[in-house]
């Protein structure tokens, strides 16, 4: 009889983890088990006035690298390239990004000339900070803040403003906590490989082989910087829960795991309240300290890591304007902590994919709220309404942007513990994570956005690692 393998959580992690599985030359029994009613996770689209799009989670993905064509070439495979959205290198959405800092909006520099040039909001044209990157020498440390690694190799502006910036907009955190070998781990290589930034993202690394399709090649002729889908990213989500139904893989939706037991062959035991599955191995794609709170005893060096991997919240508010304008054309813009505690960033959603705006088309944004505002409000236990949000949002679109007319439509939402942070040593919680499953051949295998990327292709190649591990083989094509 083959083996039956359980994931758990049904977010793209799972899904991917699972679809690969499934996908094997003798696939073992798969079961998807999720504790919510829906698949996806944090990948929402919700479709609204006149069939207009607005992402609650992830509302672009990046093509570029390995992992952006791994994810292309999925697409393909779900049959999905006549829906694709793309950001062309063209693009405003692909070419400007912006700062807010000092009560305006700043184009972040591109190209030499830029660099050469003085760019507000920094005192100095950016090639001094390349300059200095290049004679600096190498960090001794085994990991460092992000802003540490970025004051020592690009100077103090660099790192409070554009780093700063950039770790609230893609972790929602904190730039003197997050680890730089963990969350941007191309720089922290690109040091240690060539003892400069610069050197060693010109110069790159080790050279991996490519996956090719109709899909890539265009992606790559036409530069794209990102790309959707047309009914909104989920679409992802949901044509791998189709595909997967297809191969016979059993999904298990509303089924939140209670606990986990090893049972004396060597299997697993999973209980979901009134029933339970047996296992030969899982992948859990479950956050990092959700499954810490599902692990048996034989596994409490294991849980105790897991539980010290953190995650924070994140609201989303999507705001819709008819008639209404954006001073600049650009793909969105962050804003430091040093400028606004509250607002991680804008994103102009309606520049880069116009197609979603629906028959009625109206100025579609979207307010990222969180950092150590909404840390604080959660510690102490205040009331966590949506008209807070709103206001926020709206308040922050008057200021930032122009927009001082009510919105025709919008969506709050909390996501809470959302985004996981990859604090100074990460990389070693990890390195022990996986030494105890060795050591102790347990028949788990973790995958998902708490270990190795937060971004959508981490997740999906988490998924697709996991899978090649419990198949102890290479995948079909």
């Amino acid at each position: 009889m083959g083996r039956t393998v359980v994931v758990l959580g049904g977010g793209i992690s799972g899904l991917a983890a699972s679809y690969y599985l499934s996908r094997a030359s003798c696939p073992p029994k798969v079961v998807l088990v999720e504790g919510s009613k829906r698949l996806g996770g944090w990948i929402r689209s919700i479709r609204g006035p006149g069939g207009a799009i607005f992402e609650l989670g992830p509302r672009g993905i990046r093509p570029a690298g390995v992992l952006g064509a791994q994810t292309l070439l999925l697409v393909s495979e779900l049959g999905l390239d006549s829906e694709v959205l793309p950001v062309r290198g063209d693009h405003p959405a692909a070419r400007n990004r912006f700062l807010y800092v000092g009560g305006a909006l700043h184009l972040l520099p591109t190209g030499l000339r830029g660099l050469l040039r003085p760019s507000p909001p920094f005192s100095k044209p950016l090639f001094w900070a390349g300059l200095r990157d290049l004679t600096k020498p190498r960090g001794k440390e085994p990991d460092e803040t992000v802003h540490s690694f970025a004051q020592r190799r690009l100077g103090p502006e660099v790192a409070s403003l554009a780093m700063d910036s950039l770790c609230r907009g893609v972790f929602a955190g904190n730039s003197r906590e997050l680890s730089v070998r963990s969350c941007f781990p191309s720089l922290f290589q690109a040091e240690q490989s060539h003892r400069s930034v610069i050197l060693g993202l010109l110069l790159g690394t080790e050279r991996r082989p490519q996956p090719d399709s109709a899909l890539i090649r265009r992606a790559r002729a036409e530069r794209w910087t990102q790309w959707s889908l047309r009914g909104g990213l989920e679409m992802l989500p949901q044509a791998l829960d189709s595909h997967l139904t297809g191969r016979g893989v059993h999904v298990l939706r509303g089924q939140p795991v209670c606990g986990l037991s090893l049972q004396a062959e060597g299997h697993w035991k999973v209980s979901l309240g009134d029933s339970s599955l047996e296992a030969d191995h899982i992948i859990s794609a479950l956050p990092a300290s959700e499954l810490s709170k599902l692990l048996p005893a034989e596994a409490a060096p294991l849980a105790h890591i897991l539980s010290t991997i953190t995650a924070v919240s994140v609201a989303v508010v999507n705001l819709q304007y008819r008639g209404a304008h954006l001073p600049v054309q650009g793909f969105g813009h962050l804003v430091p902590s040093s400028e606004d505690p509250v607002v991680l960033g804008i994103v102009y959603d309606s520049i880069a994919f116009p197609e979603q705006d629906g028959s009625s088309p109206g100025l579609r944004v979207t307010v990222m709220l969180g950092g150590s505002w909404l840390h604080t409000l959660e510690a102490s236990g205040c009331a966590l309404s949506q008209e807070l949000f709103l206001q926020q949002a709206q308040d922050a679109v008057a200021t930032q942007l122009g927009l001082k007319e009510q919105p025709s439509h919008c969506l709050v939402h909390l996501h809470k513990n959302c985004i996981p942070q990859y604090t100074l040593g990460h990389w070693q919680k990890m390195e022990s994570a996986v030494q105890f499953l060795a050591a102790q051949r347990l028949p788990l295998t973790l995958a998902g956005a708490s270990y190795n990327g937060v971004a959508v292709n981490d997740c999906i190649e988490s998924g697709r690692q996991a899978a090649v591990s419990v198949l102890g083989t290479g995948l079909n094509s």
